[in-house]
């Protein structure tokens, strides 16, 4: 039996949840074929601590494909990230109080990094599942992209695919801002399709998944 780690983050910026781990914590010991079985984990919204953790969870948990996820707030669908690029640039602090400004996730390191999923047949499978979703050029310059960035850093050279999806707002978080959301069975069945796509597509689809500005 072969693993996929998922993981989601800890609520920040003084919420009391976060729908990336409300949502792969419900796939947590899931068999989602044969061969696959997912392992959720949560991992610290900390610019000082999250690269550790992470790096802890893939040398005890060996996985065969990493996926991690996090709030886009914002965003109105799920978004599966292209590029996550070598800097941190934080508009708000982190739980831990940081907040760098423009400093590399890793020095010396290259300027970006591109997802090794196949995120347009990904796209794709969740559409079809009914579920918003698209390609999004930027994962942005938080503890989100800098998870990201160390992610595809550490398993550059492995063989192992990884990279990391953006979700929306759950509807109880904006009743007062108004701002888009997405309903948890929705984001679960979400997560559920487009990691069992990932791991049983091998070569990505050619479709448009770009945006003009």
């Amino acid at each position: 039996m072969q693993t996929v780690l998922l993981t989601g983050f800890e609520p920040f910026d003084q919420d009391l949840i976060n729908p990336s781990w409300e949502a792969v914590r419900q796939l947590d010991g899931v068999q989602l074929a044969a061969d696959l079985q997912v392992v959720a984990r949560q991992l610290p919204c900390a610019f000082a601590t999250v690269g550790e953790c992470l790096t802890r969870l893939i040398d005890e948990l060996q996985p065969a494909m990493v996926i991690a996820t996090g709030l886009g707030p914002g965003r109105s669908v799920i978004s599966f990230e292209r590029v996550a690029i070598n800097v941190n640039d934080a508009r708000i602090p982190d739980n831990l109080g940081a907040q760098p400004v423009d400093t590399p996730v890793v020095a010396d390191g290259p300027a970006a990094y591109f997802t090794t999923l196949p995120i347009k047949a990904m796209v794709k499978a969740v559409r079809e599942a009914g579920i918003g979703a698209s390609v999004s050029q930027t994962a942005g310059t938080f503890v989100c992209n800098q998870v990201f960035y160390l992610l595809q850093h550490a398993l550059a050279t492995t063989g192992v695919r990884s990279g990391f999806i953006h979700v929306p707002y759950l509807p109880e978080q904006v009743v007062v801002s108004g701002q888009p959301s997405m309903a948890l069975a929705t984001l679960v069945d979400g997560l559920r399709v487009a990691v069992l796509t990932a791991w049983q597509t091998c070569v990505d689809v050619a479709e448009t998944g770009g945006q003009v500005s």
